[in-house]
Parts: structure tokens; sequence; C-alpha cells
């Protein structure tokens, strides 16, 4: 049985407003609390840091290094109870890289971990960031009879318009450079696939844009990967299904992926955890709730519905793709494919239209499998507009996966692609970068809540 791993996510707003306020230029420490609520998953528990209290005037002495006054942190505990959420300790030390505990910051912790734990019901949660920037992250869970012990955090997370990562290099090691690796790194850099290949990176559905998106994976050296789909493979799916072949008929889709994946990874050894379960499903959500970015390649209105809850409750991107093919008369006249990434400061699938909360109530009810209800909605509805062919398939799990560089590289300059549109007639690419939600967007006021709204998700 594997050990729980833990992670902190941050979004991105409150973590430029902790660099500001922690990485002094007279290079001095200081210290603040924040407040953080909890996403239990399959595979790790993820600290979300939701809201900053800044200290009052009195609150905390520097002295080149700092300390806090107990009625700094007697009103931090005071409010964790009032909002139900648990405390994050947080301070600075002035040298880069993940930070080791000097003597005194055990002391510190370990007295605040019974009193925190007595007010948020949670465990005390430890931060340092280095004059670099970088985070160094652990949490002090409690034992029974009053011990705490301190466990260290694999990686934490700064989650909005892109994706910052600190790793714990001795959880969560680096690479080991292969030739096979020698042209990916050279146009995304040696620090860059790094951190590619040390995400854990689900992929829910793993039809056709799914599985082409696995090889992609697979081919970049993505040492960990999820698969999460509950279907089987078809006849009609062999025409799209990358990897299928006819033997395979019958086969749970994940299990052919997972295969195909093994066949073409150039990593030096690759995870591929199979979920035989929908996103709409316990076991199916669980997991996607353990991954670092999340491949949305699904075109029902509930299962996205659900990551684009977790996009933001949870601060897990999500990058998303759809297929609209129309017919008139029994004939091809036109199709589009869209594709954008969900985090903290982008526009929502709801906002976007791409799914109506009307369908999702349908699709829970079981009307979407009704193949007498699907006949009788009009021809030009989104629901009947989903046929797809190999090349375009191909074609949107690249650009998927180009969405994944912006948000984890950024290479040449390009952090942002905004929402993006193929139109297969006349023949050309529109992204508008404009968008935005509305002011009135519940999933806006969902970010870092993680497991707290569960109601109706799945």
């Amino acid at each position: 049985m594997r050990d729980m791993e833990y992670c902190v996510s941050i979004p991105e707003e409150l973590n430029q407003q902790l660099e500001d306020f922690l990485i002094r230029e007279d290079g001095d420490e200081d210290l603040i609390f924040a407040l953080w609520n909890p996403s239990y998953s399959r595979w790790r528990t993820t600290v979300l840091v939701k809201e900053i209290v800044f200290p009052n005037d009195g609150d905390r002495q520097r002295h080149g290094n700092v300390s806090y006054n107990p009625k700094y942190f007697k009103r931090v505990c005071e409010k964790a109870m009032k909002e139900g959420m648990g405390i994050c300790f947080i301070h600075s030390h002035p040298f880069p890289g993940w930070q080791g505990m000097s003597s005194d910051d055990v002391a510190a912790e370990t007295r605040m971990a019974p009193t925190a734990f007595t007010f948020s019901d949670v465990p005390l949660v430890g931060m340092t960031i280095g004059s670099d920037g970088i985070w160094s992250a652990r949490i002090w869970n409690h034992r029974g009879n009053g011990v705490f012990k301190m466990q260290w955090m694999s990686l934490v997370k700064s989650v909005g318009m892109n994706l910052g990562v600190s790793f714990n290099d001795k959880l969560m090691p680096l690479p080991k450079y292969q030739e096979m690796f020698k042209r990916t790194r050279t146009v995304y850099g040696k620090d860059n696939h790094e951190k590619l290949c040390r995400l854990r990176i689900g992929i829910i559905g793993l039809g056709s844009v799914g599985s082409i998106v696995a090889e992609n994976l697979a081919r970049m050296g993505v040492e960990n990967i999820v698969l999460i789909d509950f279907d089987k493979i078809k006849k009609h799916n062999l025409d799209r299904q990358l990897g299928a072949t006819k033997a395979d008929l019958g086969k749970l889709k994940i299990r052919v992926s997972a295969r195909q994946i093994k066949r073409s990874s150039t990593a030096k050894s690759i995870i591929v955890n199979e979920v035989p379960y929908g996103i709409n499903e316990k076991q199916g959500y669980e997991a996607a709730l353990s991954c670092d970015v999340l491949f949305s390649c699904v075109d029902r209105p509930w299962p996205r519905h659900i990551v684009n809850h977790i996009a933001y409750a949870h601060l897990i991107p999500v990058i998303d793709g759809g297929i609209s093919v129309s017919f008139e008369n029994n004939e091809f006249v036109r199709a589009d494919w869209q594709f954008q990434t969900l985090s903290p400061n982008r526009p929502c699938l709801q906002c976007l239209k791409v799914y109506e909360s009307s369908d999702v109530a349908l699709d829970k009810s079981g009307m979407l499998d009704k193949q007498s209800y699907i006949d009788g909605l009009p021809d030009h509805h989104p629901l009947k507009n989903n046929e797809n062919i190999f090349p375009i398939s191909a074609h949107l799990a690249s650009f998927e996966v180009f969405h994944l560089m912006a948000l984890v590289t950024g290479i040449g300059r390009i952090q942002n692609f905004g929402v993006q549109r193929y139109r297969y007639v006349p023949g050309f690419l529109s992204s508008y970068t404009e968008k935005i939600c509305s002011s009135g967007c519940t999933f806006k006021g969902l970010i870092a809540t993680g497991d707290k709204i569960l109601s109706g998700i799945i």
C-alpha cells in the first residue's frame, strides 16, 4: 500500500501577495499566517491556501530573523475556528531553493501544532519561501496521545494563468537524462522538461482524443499518468482509437492506452494508473483530484461540469477540448473544434457556453443515454454533433498538448493561448484571449474551497 502524498496549491494571486510580503529587499526573514482547506483524494492530500491573515502592528518582531507575538497566533486560531479552515504558518529564508528547517523552525512549529489542531481539527501546515520564490512545505500530523509528527510535502504549486511548481527533490527525484530526450529538451529546455516529466497528469476519457494525448505525454517522458475511463473498445472506435486493433474489442480503453503508453514511453520508468470508472463516480473523481493537471477528453455535460468544479475548487488546471461536426441531408458541411485551459483567472466552461446547466440535469437523470431522446433533439443541437474522425482527433489532441506546454513552461513567451477554435470551413484558427467569466459566475466563488462544497457534483 502506497504512503499518502501531500502537496500545497496556492491561487496565483495569493502566491504573488505572499512573495511580495515575505521576500524582502533587505534580505531579512519575515512571517505570516494563512488559512487552508483540504482536498482529499485517492493518493494525495492537498492543502489549498484560501486566505492570508496579514499581521497588524505589533503582531511580529523582526530582528534579522523574525518571531510572532502570541496575540497574532491567537487571532489566527480564532479565525480558523470560525471559518472552519486549517492554519498555515509561513516564513521566508534569505537563501534560494527548497528549504530545510532550522532548530528554531522546528521548535516554533512543534509548539504551534497542538493548538492549531485543537482549533481547526486539521494539521498545522508549515511553509518556507526561499529568496528565489521556491517553496518548501510540511504537515504536522497528529499521531495520537498528543504526539505530532512532521511529514514533508512532495511539491508546492502556484495555480492561475500559469502553473508554477516547487519540487521536493528527495521525494520526487529529477528524471535521469536519456538520449531519447535530446530533441525534446532542445525545444523545452532542461528545466522545463524536468518539470513536465515530474507532474502527475490525468486524462479523463481515453477515446480518440484522449488516446492521442496519452501518446504525446508518453513520448515527452512524463513519468506518472492517470487514465480515467469506464468504457470498452467497440467496432466503431477502431478508426479513431490509437493503438487499438480488432483483437482489443471488448477491452477497457484504459487498458489499451496503458499498453500503448508503456510501449512508447521515453521515461526511465513510468507509472500508469488505470482507473476503470467515470469522473462522475467516487473512484474516478478521487483519482482526478490526485493529479497536477487534467486533460478533459469527454463530450457529456455532467463530466464537464465536474472538471469545471475541479479546476476552481481544487486548483487543478484542466485542459478541455470538444468537437462539433454538422451535416445537412446526411452530407458533411462543417466542423469546429475548440480547446481551452481552465484555472483561476481564466474563464470557466459554463461561462464559455460549452455546456448548459440544464443539460447537466438531463445527463444525471439518464436521459442522454436514451437514443430516442437524442434523436428528438434539433439537428444542430451540440449533443448530436459529436461525430469525429482520426485527423480531427489528432489535431485537437496536439493543440491540447500545446496548451499544457504554455501553462507549464511558457516557452516561446506564450503562456496563455486563450480560448481557441479551429474552423475546418473555411480553415482558420481563432484565439480569444479576452474572454472572462461573467460577474455572477458561481465557480469564481469556489476557488480553493476543496471538499467544502460537494453537493450535486458527483
